[in-house]
């Protein structure tokens, strides 16, 4: 299932977006147009999936950091408004969810005076004729469709802070709800990856089988093990290495107690380093070719800024990476290094889009 539109309204610097998507997605932008405030739209998307949305909020400091804070009309209620449009390619089924927050009613009852309020939620199936809604909430009542096609009161009611996507997609009765939120949750974000002295990458990890890398990168080691142990193919990701890191090999001893990993340079082929010795770009390469090789790719792969710390030699083989994720997860990626973007497109056949800033609107564009 493909993620085909996102909206977003209301957040930070997001005064209306509404992107059309395609398999490969790239926004180009210098600092500061609000690139990273359009990849933490797509964030907050799937929080409200895993029931996270007003704690993803709360901790950016809250509805009043997180709202748009440009001129409102006087009867524009002050939301955070996400939607978007996802695409199962088999059967043809489009499932479209919306989500809005909002700031606690002034004469409300004694209680958390600052965390964010979920006010409306809907989410609609359409099969080819007239979109059907499947669920709809407005405050704390939900209304869902029955088995029977009947639309009618879920017994319990939601909290202010809980989106009804996660409260009946964990109920179980509901399947297009459970659909869009398992799809949801299965999303993967890396933007950035510690490398300093204390940095999880340094570190051996649990020798447990992992088909995907975690956010943080905690588990990258036992990854390359799940590649070569599980797998029995590490073909694409020595090729990688060895583009990126002048020829460099990367060591997966056998999975114990701990699963670790090593590189071994041209230039000192009777030593194999650690990744405690290796340089930031190195280590950060490495990071980034677990999370776009792993053994099982998430439907959608995110990367914020994935140039950072990285030598420009590294972008195309980086490009390279991308674009062997891109035959199994659909990909966006935030940059503002145009020579990245051009290395993607060169290689696949991306979606460009420029990314401004005007009267402290974010803008999207189609780049040309």
């Amino acid at each position: 299932m493909k993620l085909r539109s996102l909206q977003a309204s209301g957040y930070r610097s997001l005064r209306d977006i509404d992107v059309d998507l395609a398999e490969v997605n790239l926004f180009v932008g210098e600092n500061g147009v609000g690139k990273s405030n359009l990849y933490r739209a797509l964030q907050l998307m799937q929080a409200a999936a895993t029931g996270r949305l007003a704690e993803e909020i709360a901790a950016e400091g809250g509805m009043g950091s997180a709202l748009w804070a440009g001129p409102r009309r006087k009867t524009e209620a002050a939301r955070i408004a996400l939607s978007a449009e996802l695409l199962d390619e088999q059967s043809a089924v489009t499932f479209r969810y919306r989500v809005e927050a909002g700031l606690r009613p002034p004469q409300a009852a004694a209680g958390f005076a600052l965390e964010p309020q979920i006010k409306e939620e809907e989410l609609s199936v359409e099969t080819g004729r007239r979109p059907v809604t499947m669920m709809r909430r407005k405050g704390p009542g939900v209304f869902v469709r029955d088995e029977a096609g009947r639309m009618g009161d879920y017994p319990q009611a939601a909290l202010t802070s809980e989106t009804a996507l996660a409260l009946l997609g964990d109920a179980g009765h509901y399947p297009e709800v459970g659909t869009v939120r398992r799809l949801l949750e299965r999303w993967r974000f890396f933007h950035g990856f510690r490398t300093d002295r204390d940095s999880p990458l340094r570190r051996p990890c649990l020798a447990v089988t992992a088909p995907l890398l975690a956010e943080d990168g905690t588990n990258l080691a036992a990854v390359f093990a799940t590649l070569s142990v599980t797998r029995e193919d590490t073909t694409e990701l020595d090729a990688a290495i060895a583009a990126a890191l002048k020829g460099a090999r990367l060591v997966i001893p056998e999975p114990l107690e701990s699963a670790a990993f090593g590189l071994m340079l041209p230039e000192f082929p009777r030593r194999t380093f650690e990744p405690r010795e290796l340089s930031d770009g190195q280590l950060r390469f490495l990071a980034l070719a677990g999370a776009l090789l792993s053994y099982r790719r998430p439907p959608l792969i995110a990367l914020n800024e994935p140039e950072a710390s990285l030598h420009p030699d590294m972008l195309a083989p980086l490009a390279s990476l991308i674009a062997e994720a891109a035959r199994e997860s659909q990909i966006w990626v935030v940059t503002h290094s145009q020579r990245l973007a051009t290395e993607i497109a060169a290689r696949t056949s991306a979606q460009s889009w420029r990314v401004l800033r005007e009267d402290g609107a974010t803008r999207v564009v189609p780049a040309h």
